[in-house]
């Protein structure tokens, strides 16, 4: 079965520095790049997906600032499709569905940021598209959030989507569960 690589939104701002830092990015994009890699010396179909905000409320991927940019870790080759969006759903009024098709795409590999927005929102999407999906769950990073009077740890939150996730849109596994899984041709 023909499978891609989608890596979404490692860019600068998620990282030490930037306009909304997250926790374990570091991490998370360590691993990210070592599936890229993976996919790279298989020449496997990748395709970056990078979030540009529109909103006149939006504090972070503002067009034209190092923020907006992909970061170094995962930078794509000349090669590598970059996918633009400008809502959580990578699919959402961009071509990545018909980038996909194009390439006979029928299973794709998500990894990225943040795992309770664009993860999740793409990960659906996908699934709803007919795509098989395998999220990398330690190639995925979030932050904590607030509900009411009461903060939400990290840990549940990136939790909480990943069991959602696992529980009828994808496979969610670790970075080496997917390696020791993966087979010539393609993804497991």
């Amino acid at each position: 079965m023909q499978t891609a690589l989608i890596l979404v939104d490692i860019q600068n701002d998620y990282f030490p520095g930037g306009h909304m830092e997250l926790v374990r990015i570091k991490e998370a994009s360590a691993n990210a790049r070592d599936l890229l890699s993976l996919f790279r010396e298989n020449q496997w179909p990748i395709f970056h997906v990078q979030h540009i905000a529109t909103s006149d409320s939006a504090t972070f991927f503002l067009p034209n600032i190092v923020g907006v940019e992909i970061h170094d870790s995962i930078k794509p080759f000349p090669n590598e499709l970059v996918i633009q969006k400008h809502y959580p759903n990578s699919f959402r009024e961009t071509r990545l569905q018909e980038e996909l098709k194009k390439v006979g795409i029928k299973r794709v590999v998500i990894c990225g940021a943040m795992s309770h927005m664009c993860i999740d929102a793409t990960t659906r999407a996908a699934a709803d598209l007919g795509f098989k999906c395998i999220v990398i769950h330690d190639a995925c990073a979030t932050k904590s959030l607030r509900f009411g009077d009461k903060t939400i740890s990290t840990e549940e939150v990136h939790g909480s989507f990943m069991a959602a996730l696992g529980l009828a849109y994808a496979k969610v596994l670790s970075l080496s569960e997917f390696l020791s899984s993966t087979k010539p041709g393609g993804a497991t």
